[in-house]
C-alpha cells in the first residue's frame, strides 16, 4: 500500500495543535516534515494564531531541525493585515488581540484607540490577556457602529493541558450582546484564506494532502478547495458526527502519514 508521504506531491500543514503545542514539537513531528523535504514535496504551512509573525514561526521550526522559510508559512493575520491595509488605512481602530497583531495593524496605516466613540474597525483574535474591560469596549464600539471583523474564528486554541478561549466565543457573545454579526474573517475556512492558498500552490489542488486538527476550520477548508484531507487527534478535540464537513483519513498524528 503507497503511503500517503508518497501519493502526494504537496502536503498543507496546520501548525499549533498538529505539529506543535505551544513551544514542544509533536513525537514524530521533526522526522516526518525533514522526510518531506528530503523528498522534494512542496509543503505550506497555514494557521490561524496570531501572536507570532511568519518569520517567528519559521524561526522556530529552524530552532527545531526544520529547514522551511517564512515564505511557505500563510497566517490569517497577514490576511487580515493586508485587507485593512488595502481598504480601512487611516481609519481608528480597536482589537481584542495580542501586540503583535496590534503592532502590524498600526504599521498598517490605522490607528489604534480605547475610545468607543472614535472607533471606526474592530478586529477579534486569540488574546491570552482578554478581560471584561476589553470585553466591553468592543461592545460599546459595535453599539456604536464600528465595523466587526476578525482574523480568526476558532472557539479554542490547543495547548498542551487542553484548550483556551480563542476569538469564536469571543465574536459569539459580542452578537449575543449587540445584535450585530461577524463581517468578514480572514483565516480558515474563508475564501481569503482559501485564495492565499492557492496562490502558493505549485501543483493542482488535487496534488496535495491537507493536515490539520480541526474539522471546523481545517478539514471544512480542504473540503472547500476539494483536495484530500487528514484530520490528527493531537490537538483539539473533535465531534466527528460533524455533518457539515468529513476527513478522508484520520490518523493519531502526523507521523502516520509516511
Amino acid at each position: 500500500m503507497t503511503s500517503l508521504s508518497e501519493k502526494y506531491k504537496g502536503f498543507i500543514f496546520d501548525m499549533d495543535g498538529t505539529i506543535y503545542l505551544e513551544d514542544k514539537m509533536i513525537n514524530g513531528a521533526v522526522e516526518t516534515l525533514n522526510y518531506l523535504i528530503k523528498k522534494n514535496k512542496h509543503i505550506l504551512f497555514v494557521t490561524n494564531k496570531t501572536t507570532q509573525t511568519k518569520e517567528e514561526y519559521a524561526e522556530f521550526l529552524n530552532m527545531n531541525g526544520v529547514a522551511i522559510s517564512s515564505d511557505q508559512i500563510l497566517t490569517a493575520a497577514s490576511n487580515c493585515v493586508s485587507y485593512l491595509k488595502r481598504e480601512r488605512q487611516n481609519k481608528k481602530f480597536y482589537a481584542i488581540a495580542e501586540d503583535v497583531l496590534i503592532n502590524n495593524v498600526k504599521d498598517a496605516g490605522l490607528i489604534f484607540t480605547e475610545n468607543p466613540n472614535e472607533i471606526d474597525v474592530l478586529i477579534i483574535s486569540l488574546d491570552r490577556n482578554y478581560s471584561p474591560q476589553k470585553f466591553e469596549i468592543a461592545k460599546n464600539a459595535l453599539t456604536n457602529g464600528a465595523e466587526f471583523f476578525a482574523a480568526n474564528i476558532d472557539n479554542t486554541c490547543p495547548v498542551i493541558k487542553g484548550e483556551i478561549v480563542d476569538a469564536g466565543i469571543v465574536i459569539s457573545d459580542l452578537e449575543s450582546a449587540t445584535g450585530k454579526k461577524l463581517i468578514q474573517h480572514f483565516g480558515k475556512p474563508s475564501e481569503f484564506m482559501i485564495s492565499t492558498i492557492k496562490r502558493n500552490l505549485k501543483f493542482s489542488v488535487k496534488d496535495y494532502l491537507l493536515i490539520g486538527d480541526r474539522l471546523e476550520t481545517d478539514i471544512l477548508m480542504g473540503n472547500k478547495i476539494g483536495i484530500d484531507t487528514v484530520l490528527v487527534n493531537s490537538g483539539v478535540a473533535n465531534k466527528l458526527d460533524n455533518p457539515t464537513c468529513s476527513a478522508t483519513f484520520h490518523v493519531n498524528s502526523i507521523e502516520e502519514i509516511l
